[in-house]
């Protein structure tokens, strides 16, 4: 049975997955939109790996005893000045999300929560993934800038860091 602070903290996770996945989305959206196929691509790959994450936290306070809440979620913007914003404001994100991560294992330890705390492990060392993996896109963009994308745009996805949770 989930500690009533640690399923708190994970349901409140589900929220913070459902806006990733749309944030992700709506730039997947703006490179579609913007003749960036290959970013699209790469972007819409990271909303369904969100979601995947989401339907994890679901399942794992359900099988614990918990009751899994389904979120009304929180528009994300829909509109990027270019590729270096967008890709700065992604590693923001992903950083954000290590520190709702890096919390919620706090609160498994101040609970004693060990089974949690272990299970929480694994969205660690994702985050881990996913920062250093945006980290490497945007220095490439530093040294591009928001001019001659075609070649970035074109490889982008041969830099994804791990594979999307769905083909895992």
């Amino acid at each position: 049975m989930l500690n009533k602070k640690v399923e708190e903290a994970l349901v409140n996770q589900i929220e913070k997955e459902a806006y990733s996945s749309n944030l992700y989305l709506a730039m997947a959206v703006w490179a579609d939109t913007n003749g960036f196929e290959g970013t699209a691509k790469w972007f819409y790959a990271q909303a369904d790996e969100e979601r995947m994450h989401m339907l994890k936290f679901i399942k794992y306070v359900n099988e614990r005893g918990g009751h899994s809440v389904i979120p009304s979620i929180e528009q994300p913007p829909a509109d990027f000045k270019g590729m270096t914003e967008v890709f700065a404001q992604t590693l923001e994100h992903e950083q954000y999300v290590s520190s709702l991560i890096n919390d919620i294992v706090g609160v498994c330890v101040e609970e004693r929560d060990f089974t949690t705390q272990t299970w929480m492990q694994w969205f660690v060392n994702e985050q881990i993934e996913e920062e250093a993996s945006v980290a490497a896109i945007n220095d490439k963009l530093r040294l591009l800038g928001d001019h001659n994308l075609y070649m970035f745009d074109r490889d982008i996805m041969g830099m994804r860091g791990a594979m999307p949770a769905s083909a895992e």
